[in-house]
C-alpha cells in the first residue's frame, strides 16, 4: 500500500513563498533530527527522514518546484520527479542518505559528521553545560568497605519558568539573521599569501542557528538558573586519593535545553588516627611490654574488620613486623585485599617504683639480659672507630 503524500511545504514547515535558503535550512534541521544514525531502529523517524528529503529534492529545484506548485504531486508522478513513482517505493533510504550527504557533506565549511559527533557547529557542543569538579573526603573505613554518599551540588539547572527553553511565554525561536540558520559565518582575511576565506562560529547564535528575541525574564534567555541538587554516588571499595569518578549528565545543564555537563568526583582520603596506608596495605604500630616481648603471648590488635588476636613469639625484638593477611584495603574492581602489617615496638617504662628498680637491677645481673657477644663486639668496634 502506497503512503499518502503530504504537502511538501507542510513537511518542511515552510510557507509557499519560502526562499531557497529557508527551504535548505528547514530541511537540514529536520534531517538532523530524524537521521537514522540518531534514531537507530526507529522506523517512524526513518520515514520522516525520507519524506523530508523527498520534499527538499523537489522544492530546491526551481523547475520541479514550479511544476509542483502548478499540479501538485500528480505533476511529479513520472520520471521527472526523480523518485521513480508516486510513493516511497522508488525512493528508498539509500537514495535519501545519498541526497543528504551530497548537499550537506561539507555544508558550511565543515563535515556533516560534526553535527552528530560534537563538531564545531553542533548545537549540543555550544549549548552543552560545563563540567563540574567536587572533592569527596573519605575515611579509611569507608574506603575499606565502599560507601554510598549523597552529595549536595551547587549547579545550574533548568529554569522552572521557561522549562529550559530561554523563551518568554508564547515566544518562539527565530532563525539567526547573521548566519541564516547555518551556525557559521564566513569572513575574509588578508594574509601574506593573499585573501583567505575563513568559516567561524556565528557569534550571535553561538553556533545554534537560532536566536531568542523575547527571552524569559527569569533566566534572561539562558534557560538555566543557579540551584542546589542532591546527587547519589557509589564509591567502590579500594579507591585512593586522587582517584576520581565521572558522573555523566550531573554537571551544569546546558543553555536552552542543551546537553548537561558531567560531574567529576575526586576522592580524598582522610588521615587515620592509628593506621597508615601503604598501597593496599595498612600499617599499625603496636607497643608491647618488655615481659610480653620476652615471654611471648597473645595480644588484641585492631584491624579495619575489628580486633584480631596476634601471637607474639618469645624473644620478639622491637621493630619486628607481623603480617595479618587480607586485613588491608580491597583491590579496587578486583578480587582480594592487601595485608595489615603490624610493627611491634617494645615499650620502655618511664616511671619506676623502688621495688621495680630492685627487680630490674637483679635481672640486669643475669647474662640472659645482656646483648649477645656479637652485638657487644659490634658496639666495641663502633666506639673504637669513633675514638671513644
Amino acid at each position: 500500500m502506497l503512503m499518502e503524500k503530504r504537502d511538501y511545504y507542510e513537511v518542511l514547515g515552510v510557507g509557499r513563498s519560502a526562499s531557497e535558503d529557508e527551504i535548505k535550512s528547514a530541511y537540514r534541521k529536520m534531517a538532523l533530527k530524524y537521521h537514522p544514525d540518531r534514531n537507530p531502529g526507529d522506523k517512524g523517524a526513518e520515514d520522516k527522514f525520507k519524506e523530508a528529503t523527498e520534499a527538499y529534492e523537489v522544492l530546491k529545484d526551481p523547475q520541479k518546484r514550479q511544476t509542483y506548485d502548478q499540479f501538485g504531486h500528480a505533476g511529479l508522478s513520472g520520471a521527472g520527479a526523480g523518485f521513480g513513482g508516486a510513493g516511497f517505493g522508488g525512493f528508498d533510504l539509500s537514495d535519501a542518505l545519498r541526497a543528504f550527504m551530497r548537499d550537506f557533506g561539507g555544508f558550511g565549511g565543515g563535515s556533516i559528521f560534526d553535527e552528530f559527533f560534537g563538531g564545531a557547529r553542533s548545537q549540543e557542543r555550544y549549548n552543552r553545560g560545563e563540567d563540574l569538579r567536587i572533592r569527596l573526603d573519605l575515611t579509611l573505613e569507608e574506603i575499606h568497605s565502599g560507601v554510598n554518599k549523597t552529595l549536595k551540588v551547587k549547579r545550574l539547572q533548568a529554569c522552572d519558568t521557561c522549562g529550559g527553553s530561554g523563551l518568554a511565554p508564547g515566544a518562539s525561536r527565530q532563525t539567526c539573521p547573521d548566519c541564516r540558520g547555518n551556525g557559521q559565518v564566513r569572513t575574509m582575511a588578508r594574509t601574506l599569501f593573499g585573501t583567505i576565506q575563513q568559516v567561524k562560529t556565528c557569534p550571535r547564535c553561538r553556533g545554534t542557528g537560532e536566536v531568542v528575541t523575547n527571552p524569559c525574564p527569569n533566566c534572561r534567555g539562558e534557560g538555566r538558573i543557579a540551584g542546589t541538587s542532591s546527587v547519589k554516588v557509589h564509591v567502590p571499595a579500594g579507591v585512593s586519593s586522587g582517584n576520581y569518578m565521572t558522573l555523566e549528565g550531573q554537571g551544569n545543564v546546558g543553555r536552552n535545553n542543551g546537553l548537561p555537563g558531567n560531574l567529576v568526583v575526586v576522592f580524598e582520603e582522610k588521615e587515620h588516627k592509628i593506621f597508615t596506608r601503604q598501597g593496599n596495605n595498612v600499617i599499625y604500630q603496636l607497643p608491647i611490654s618488655f615481659t610480653l616481648a620476652a615471654l611471648g603471648g597473645e595480644i588484641g590488635v585492631p584491624t579495619l574488620n575489628g580486633d584480631e588476636m596476634l601471637k607474639i613469639p618469645p624473644g620478639t625484638q622491637s621493630g619486628k613486623v607481623f603480617k595479618l593477611r587480607n586485613k588491608g584495603i580491597p583491590h579496587v574492581n578486583a578480587y582480594g585485599s592487601g595485608d595489615e602489617l603490624v610493627q611491634v615496638t617494645v615499650w620502655t617504662p618511664t616511671k619506676l617504683s623502688a621495688e621495680d628498680r630492685d627487680l630490674l637491677q637483679a635481672l640486669n645481673r643475669s647474662p640472659s639480659f645482656s646483648p649477645p657477644e656479637s652485638d657487644k663486639s659490634f658496639f666495641r668496634k663502633l666506639k673504637d672507630s669513633l675514638g671513644f
